[in-house]
């Protein structure tokens, strides 16, 4: 059976939605040209990216030092730098459609979402499959489940997770340049059309956390 025909996207009306946003737009435009076949294939190909469903991977934001903590590293929270950040994720995300913020049960992730939550008026909900040390096939489930999900999701987990992740998405033929990379209060941003990854950005804290 033939597949069905596609409405075909006008970038031009999905970056205009997306003015405020200009730091995404750079990144969206960056993708674009990497995973573009050609001028014309990498600018239908961007307007795909703006359009669509995102889900962020946010790694938590700064919690001082794992060594230096003498309590339940489970309870560890940010310290200075990761309120800032966190903070500066909250400003970053506050614009998009979000529908739903996930995070890893321990303290640090949950507080690097919480402004974020508070700033949308929504609540964060802790799931198990973004906890330190958690099944990379069982992220990665929760992952395509949201891909088919209305609206942005956030989900906010930890250094052995998220790169995890995108290694798994790379080795399903996706091309991924900085896969590699997962700074704390960074954000993977993976775009979904049709309940299904195509593409993502890596979002350095540098681009949106001051100093």
């Amino acid at each position: 059976m033939p597949e069905p025909r596609r409405k075909k996207i006008d970038p031009r009306d999905c970056l205009r939605a997306k003015e405020r946003w200009a730091t995404f737009e750079v990144g969206v435009r960056s993708a674009g040209r990497a995973i573009g076949g050609g001028r014309g294939r990498g600018v239908e190909r961007v307007g795909a990216i703006a359009c669509a469903t995102m889900l962020h991977l946010v790694r938590h934001a700064d919690a001082g030092s794992r060594q230096a903590w003498t309590g339940d590293d489970f309870q560890r929270p940010l310290d200075t730098s990761g309120r800032a950040q966190a903070r500066a994720i909250a400003e970053a995300l506050k614009g998009r459609p979000v529908r739903r913020i996930l995070s890893s049960p321990a303290a640090r992730c949950v507080d690097t979402v919480e402004p974020l939550a508070e700033a949308l008026r929504m609540s964060v909900t802790t799931t198990r499959e973004l906890a330190e040390g958690a099944s990379l096939s069982d992220a990665l489930s929760l992952i395509d489940s949201l891909a088919a999900a209305e609206g942005d999701s956030v989900l906010c987990s930890h250094g052995d997770v998220i790169p995890g992740v995108v290694w798994r998405l790379a080795r399903r033929g996706l091309e991924i340049p900085d896969s590699g990379k997962c700074k704390k209060a960074s954000i993977w941003e993976l775009h979904a059309r049709h309940g299904a990854v195509f593409a993502a950005v890596y979002r350095h804290p540098r681009t949106f956390v001051a100093g």
